[in-house]
């Protein structure tokens, strides 16, 4: 009798270990009204509308800490929640210009973009005029010469990358519409590599007339009749410049693995926005609050299934990046100063605006998710991800941005990208753009938390489906990206 006693309770104590949560009860715990609790306070003016490296941003990555250390996941970065970095930006404090001997004024003659400034004070007569279709198929010899082009429907920056390709050492754009052009002031930040010295800036179209020879302000025509080549132009123009320190931080947490401790999901999102302008908060709800605040409650309802006996196969990173709205510059410094291997990362899961609906969508407006990205390294990711949605989802995925010819661009928008840059299996869950993008309005009021608990509670699912894999993500399907 005591021998059965003792294996009854060996059995129940087996079962007990069994009966751990699964996915479906898992994501019972996402729910519209705690996405709703957490954006209430990353989305708020408290919040300064986040901007990179301001008290704002700092006040968001202190609560998303707080949420990690409450959940009880293990910090990410040599014990610590943050992962610091510094971005720069050049900021200009006097700009004169000559030619031929001839002051031009700022913001009345021409105009600078401070991330394009001479590396020292410039003077040179090696001067060519290209006109208004320069690109970088261009047959003269620009090497070294400061290039004179005509403003036309192209991006200006365009011209200048080309031109950068080139090997010319500056650019200055005749601006087509001197009303609408004014001077940056302060360039871009960008993360510590030296800025490379190529000059750039707007003119108008009657000073511009002395860069190739004139005595008088050009007509449209003879702008545009003007023959290409080497113009004897003397151009003088000095710049005092300082360069600022921006400090700030991603923020990083996971969920431990005990079976392959070497491997890594990640679920991100970008935390920062647009900040304070001209006295008012841009307050991001959507963008990218409304993705910050899914990672917060997943990450929550990975760490309550933890309580219940759940170990992921493989540790779980839940990361929100800074720096998105600067030129996606927090998850490119990750990529460059990885915390984890990228080669054992299995994939990204990045969350970017999924609180709204897209006033041009075809189908049900209430049941849907962009898919972005998910076949362009690995064949796996999409069959996942159809696999999900049948079983659980039930959302329309749609996958129109995944076009190549998609003018919007979207893949190379968000943060994914720069992991996707590296080789790692990427998907970009989105809800498209609305009337109050990048506008004070994206305001919490506006979110459907609703449509927002459905798409989450997928990602949640999609993210189990893949910590739990027995094998990382195959990267099979290689794409020819830029820095690839």
């Amino acid at each position: 009798m005591r021998k059965l006693l003792f294996l009854n309770f060996l059995l129940i104590s087996a079962l007990a270990q069994a009966q751990v949560i699964d996915v479906s009860t898992a994501a019972k715990a996402i729910t519209a009204d705690g996405l709703k609790a957490h954006l209430s306070i990353i989305a708020s003016a408290e919040m300064q509308g986040r901007e990179t490296g301001t008290e704002g941003e700092r006040k968001a990555a202190a609560y998303l800490i707080s949420q990690y250390r409450k959940f009880n996941l293990k910090a990410g970065y040599n014990g610590n929640y943050k992962l610091p970095f510094t971005l720069y930006q050049d900021v200009v404090g006097k700009s004169e210009l000559k030619i031929n001997g001839e002051p031009a004024t700022l913001d009345e003659d021409y105009w600078i973009n401070s991330s394009y400034l001479p590396a020292n004070a410039l003077k040179t007569n090696a001067v060519i005029f290209v006109g208004a279709d320069f690109n970088e198929k261009n047959k003269l010899d620009v090497k070294g010469k400061i290039l004179v082009a005509l403003e036309n429907e192209e991006n200006s920056l365009r011209k200048v990358m080309a031109a950068q390709k080139l090997g010319a050492a500056g650019m200055i754009i005749i601006a087509k519409d001197a009303a609408n052009v004014s001077s940056i002031n302060s360039g871009r930040p960008r993360l510590a590599v030296k800025p490379t010295g190529f000059a750039y800036f707007k003119i108008t179209k009657s000073f511009g007339s002395k860069l190739v020879g004139g005595s008088k302000a050009y007509s449209d025509q003879e702008w545009e009749e003007l023959p290409k080549g080497v113009y004897a132009t003397y151009i003088e123009w000095a710049v005092e410049q300082q360069t600022k320190e921006i400090p700030s931080a991603d923020v990083i947490a996971y969920l431990p693995a005990k079976e392959k401790t070497d491997e890594y999901l990640f679920i991100t999102s970008h935390y920062d926005h647009e900040g304070i302008k001209n006295g008012v908060i841009y307050y991001g709800a959507d963008d990218d609050g409304s993705g910050t605040a899914s990672v917060v409650a997943i990450a929550e309802a990975f760490a309550n299934a933890a309580k219940h006996g759940f170990v992921p196969k493989r540790n779980i990173v839940f990361m929100n990046v800074s720096g998105e709205e600067k030129g996606l510059l927090g998850s490119k410094y990750y990529s460059e100063h990885p915390v984890f291997p990228l080669e054992k990362t299995t994939a990204d899961l990045n969350i970017d605006m999924v609180g709204r609906i897209d006033p041009t969508y075809k189908g049900d407006s209430n049941n849907y998710v962009y898919i972005i990205g998910e076949e362009k390294i690995s064949s796996d990711l999409q069959k996942i991800t159809n696999k999900i949605n049948t079983e659980a989802g039930h959302l329309e995925l749609d996958r129109r941005f995944n076009d190549p010819k998609d003018p919007n661009r979207f893949y190379y928008r968000s943060d994914h990208y720069n992991f996707a840059n590296k080789g790692v299996p990427v998907l970009f869950y989105f809800n498209g753009t609305h009337r109050d993008y990048h506008q004070p309005s994206d305001t919490i009021d506006k979110i459907n938390f609703d449509l927002m608990e459905k798409r989450v509670r997928f990602i949640f699912n999609t993210a189990w489906e893949i910590a739990m894999k027995d094998e990382m993500l195959k990267r099979d399907m290689p794409l020819d990206m830029p820095g690839r």
